[in-house]
């Protein structure tokens, strides 16, 4: 009879550790309730995993995006609306001298519109983008692979956002232009109350000539206020409500301003992580390829000593 080397190797075996038994597997009792086996809370561990995989900065710049629009949008759409009442009733009587300006405003206020319905979007995209590449998420979600797609669009979001930063740089400094104006009538307003209390100038002699700024023709009536006419325009309510809505519209447009350079920070740190995750998934994939070929040659040599046998 012939003696295979395996049968040589199960007899070796047996001859080294007869006291050896075959061992035995003790059923472990469930653990009741919401609790693993290792003794930490289901539910706790669901919670950590969940918080771990929020993009916290990505979820910073979006409420700050969202907050600063908000401002700009509603702000600047109700100071627009009473800059108009106050140019009809004291600076242009005349319709036809501010007619173009009217129209102007309530294009603007339809551009509002559309700002706040965009931003809206492009906040939650932005935000979604921040989940879509967290690690934390990657690992909620199993095996993650990067894609010449993905990559793509995460650089094209990069892009849109840089322009959109520098768009609304410019909606900044534009929207500090009426706070200017607003803000050289207040202080003239100011100053009339001054030489009134000190007794020291006429304030008749004291005007603003709204025309200067070019926002109404040079023909409109009257164009300007002078002294009492002037100060009873900084004590209505309009006015004091437009005023101070453009300065919170232009602080909005700035916390967006500022909002979106977050973005772009968070979104550029994005794609180059997308960047290195794809060489390392090349990496892996080409080693998991030459893994998987020394094992097909050892089991064939394996094979082969085994016939030989």
């Amino acid at each position: 009879m012939v003696i295979t080397r395996p049968e040589m190797e199960i007899g070796r075996y047996h001859w080294m550790y007869r006291s050896s038994r075959p061992h035995r597997y003790h059923h472990v009792p469930a653990l009741r309730g919401n609790i693993s086996p290792l003794g930490i809370q289901g539910c706790f561990e669901c919670c950590i995993k969940c918080l771990g995989g929020v993009p916290y900065a990505s979820l910073v710049a979006t409420i700050l995006c969202f907050s600063g629009v908000a401002l700009f949008c509603g702000c600047g759409h109700v100071a627009l609306t009473g800059t108009v009442s106050i140019l009809e009733q004291h600076f242009s009587t005349t319709a036809s001298d501010h007619a173009l300006l009217s129209e102007v405003i309530q294009l603007m206020q339809y551009v509002i519109y559309g700002i706040a319905s965009f931003f809206f979007l492009y906040g939650i995209i932005l935000l979604a983008e921040g989940f879509y590449t967290t690690s934390a998420v990657k690992e909620l979600h199993g095996e993650f692979k990067t894609t010449a797609c993905g990559r793509c669009i995460s650089g094209m979001f990069v892009f849109l956002t840089y322009v959109l930063g520098v768009a609304w740089l410019g909606v900044f400094g534009f929207s500090a232009v009426p706070v200017f104006m607003f803000y050289n009538i207040w202080s003239t307003c100011e100053v009339i109350k001054s030489f009134q209390t000190n007794m020291t100038v006429p304030g008749d002699q004291i005007c603003v000539d709204i025309r200067q700024y070019g926002i109404i023709p040079w023909n409109a009536v009257p164009g300007k206020a002078c002294g009492p006419i002037l100060e009873n325009i900084c004590n209505t309510n309009e006015f004091y409500m437009s005023y101070h809505l453009f300065i919170v519209a232009c602080a909005g447009a700035g916390a967006t301003v500022i909002a979106l350079i977050h973005f772009l920070m968070i979104l550029s740190s994005n794609w180059a992580y997308l960047k290195d995750a794809s060489k390392m998934q090349a990496y892996q994939d080409i080693k998991a390829k030459e893994e998987q070929e020394l094992q097909d040659i050892q089991s064939r040599s394996k094979e082969q000593l085994n016939s030989y046998t």
